[in-house]
């Protein structure tokens, strides 16, 4: 399990998935993420830095937002 920060580009609210932005990768966005439900959706704001934890590193379905700050 590896925890990354993230920015937060785009939130789904209905099927709770996002679209977000690594440091380490600054032109590429990874959509899909699934996100907590323990997340509040008006908490989810374009551009809010976010904690992502990878299950499987190479799969982003694997991997899941846990806190936003």
């Amino acid at each position: 399990m590896n925890e990354r920060h993230a920015i937060l580009r785009a939130f789904d609210s209905v099927g709770y998935l996002a679209t977000v932005q690594f440091g380490f990768s600054p032109d590429t966005t990874v959509s899909g993420v699934p996100t907590s439900r323990a997340i509040a959706s008006a908490s989810m704001v374009v551009g809010s830095v976010l904690a992502v934890v990878f299950f499987d590193e190479l799969n982003s379905a694997d991997a899941m937002v846990v806190g936003v700050f």
